[in-house]
C-alpha cells in the first residue's frame, strides 16, 4: 500500500498541495481526477518520489520512504514504472533502445536485455516495431514502447500521468485495455491521474478527487460517480 500522511507541498506562493492524506491500496487501479492545477500531478510526483515534501510522509507498505538516501533512493524508484502524456521516448534510439534504456542503466548483460525486450515488445503488441523510429510509430505505438520501457526493469507499482490524454478516443481505449490486462497478469497496482472521467470509468476501482491541492472526496468508483458528495465531484462528473 502507498500511504501519504499530511503531505504538503509549495511552489513559490502557490501551495499545490496541502495537507493531503491518501491510501493506495496493493494490486488495484486507483484513479485521482481533477481540473487542471488542482495538484494531481503534484501528488503523483511525490508519490513516485521524483520529488520530496515540504512536510508529511509517504511509506511503502511499512517503510518510509520519503527520507530515503540518494542510493536507497535509487533502488527504491527502480522498483516503480512511469508513463506520461507525452511519451518522453528518446529520439536518438529505435524502439527496442528506448525499452532497453532502463535496462542498460540497472546494467544487465546485453543477452539479458535483449531477451527482456522481446519479452516486453509481445508483452504490449509491438513485436514488430523492434527495429523502427519513433518518427515511424502512431501515438498509440509511441505509448505502447513507454509502457514497455516502464515495465523492464518488473515494477511494483505503475504511475500513469495523463497517459491518454494526448490520444484520440479509439487508441484511448486500446491504451486503457493493455493497461488492465497488465495489471491483471502482472499482478501490479496502478495509479492514475487524469481529468478524463471516461479513463476512471474504463479502467479504476477507486478513486480521489482534487481541488485546490487537497483531496476532497474518496470511495469507489461506483460510489462517486453515481452519488458524489462535493461540489467538485459533482463539476467533474456532471460537468
Amino acid at each position: 500500500m502507498i500511504t501519504v500522511k499530511g503531505v504538503s507541498k509549495q511552489y513559490a506562493a502557490v501551495s499545490a498541495l496541502q495537507t493531503v492524506d491518501l491510501s493506495i491500496p496493493t494490486g488495484g487501479i486507483y484513479g485521482i481526477i481533477g481540473r487542471s492545477g488542482a495538484g494531481k500531478s503534484t501528488l503523483l510526483r511525490v508519490m513516485s518520489l521524483l520529488e520530496a515534501p515540504d512536510s508529511g510522509e509517504v511509506f511503502y507498505g511499512d517503510e518510509r520512504v520519503d527520507t530515503l538516501r540518494s542510493g536507497e533512493l535509487l533502488l527504491r524508484r527502480r522498483r516503480m514504472g512511469m508513463i506520461f502524456q507525452n511519451f518522453n521516448l528518446l529520439g536518438s534510439r529505435n524502439v527496442a533502445g528506448n525499452i532497453a534504456y532502463p535496462l542498460e542503466i540497472a546494467g544487465l548483460h546485453k543477452k539479458q536485455i535483449h531477451e527482456r525486450v522481446d519479452e516486453l515488445l509481445e508483452l504490449v503488441d509491438i513485436q514488430d516495431k523492434r527495429k523502427a523510429r519513433l518518427r515511424e510509430l502512431s501515438g498509440g505505438q509511441k505509448q505502447r514502447v513507454a509502457i514497455a520501457r516502464a515495465l523492464a526493469a518488473k515494477p511494483e507499482v505503475l504511475f500513469c500521468d495523463e497517459a491518454t490524454s494526448s490520444l484520440d478516443p479509439q487508441t484511448t481505449r486500446s491504451i486503457l485495455s493493455l493497461i488492465w490486462d497488465l495489471h491483471e497478469k502482472l499482478h501490479i497496482t496502478v495509479a492514475l491521474i487524469t481529468h478524463q472521467m471516461e479513463v476512471i470509468r474504463a479502467v479504476c476501482q477507486e478513486v480521489a478527487v482534487m481541488e485546490g491541492g487537497r483531496i476532497v472526496e474518496t470511495g469507489s468508483v461506483k460510489a462517486v460517480f453515481e452519488a458524489p458528495k462535493t461540489a467538485a465531484a459533482k463539476e467533474l462528473i456532471h460537468g
